[in-house]
């Protein structure tokens, strides 16, 4: 059968939204699926509003671009609903029905009366993950906040594996096969600072993954051929019936 998701990853410059695309984009094309991604920022200072477009899937892909209409959001930091730091606003924009929203914060948040309303139109689920906690948890430091998210998305997806996703973050931190932006850059030696050695940086990084999956897995929140990729595929078998 075949599972697409296309994800809309939302979240503030210095979290690593761009780092955190690209990882689960290698680590489903590690596990056998295909990728596309494609990020978008302004300007690249803390706290500046960035997106990162991520679409995956267990057969080829043939799309690339900006994403409208997701079918699971993720919202790496509360400010892109409370305070407008997103690029698409209302935050919820396009989301198809039934989707998921992924949001980092320890509980549940105060949507506004009518976004909640709309929301619950949609039968969206929303899950709350403490993704800055667990790396604070864990890594003693909130810049694994995006480490804790990719695993959260790799167990809701089904479509990468712990030990791929671990081979995408030892790619990432190893420096093979990425071309990252200054602001990237920059970060990435703001974090190596904090550990002595790169294979304890990668150890870190790799246990608040676990972290992330192993509270998705807990909380019942994977997805696999889910009802949004039989959506997909009911849809394409339609098209397919009427062109005969």
């Amino acid at each position: 059968m075949a599972i697409r998701y296309n994800i809309r990853m939302a979240g503030v410059g210095g979290q690593g939204v761009v780092t955190a695309s690209h990882i689960f984009s290698t680590a489903v094309i590690n596990a056998g699926g295909e990728s596309t991604i494609v990020p978008f920022y302004g300007s690249e200072k803390r706290m500046a509003p960035v997106e990162s477009y991520v679409r995956v899937s267990n057969e080829p892909i043939y799309e690339i671009g900006e994403i409208t209409f997701p079918h699971i959001l993720m919202v790496f930091h509360p400010q892109c609903i409370t305070h407008g730091k997103s690029y698409t606003n209302p935050f919820y924009y396009g989301l198809k029905k039934e989707g998921v929203v992924l949001i980092n914060s320890n509980t549940p948040m105060n949507l506004e009366p009518d976004q909640a309303a709309e929301l619950k139109d949609l039968g969206a689920k929303i899950y709350y993950l403490p993704a800055t906690q667990m790396s604070l948890d864990v890594a003693g430091i909130d810049l694994a906040t995006n480490m804790a998210m990719v695993g959260a998305i790799g167990a809701i997806t089904g479509l990468s594996t712990i030990e791929a996703t671990g081979e995408a973050v030892k790619d990432r931190f190893l420096g093979k096969g990425f071309v990252v932006s200054g602001g990237t850059a920059a970060l990435d030696s703001v974090v190596e600072r904090k550990f002595k050695k790169k294979a304890e940086l990668i150890e870190k990084n790799l246990a608040v993954v676990k972290a992330g999956w192993d509270y998705a897995v807990d909380n019942g929140w994977t997805l696999g051929a889910s009802s949004m990729a039989d959506q997909t595929t009911s849809a394409a078998n339609k098209a397919a019936k009427a062109s005969v």
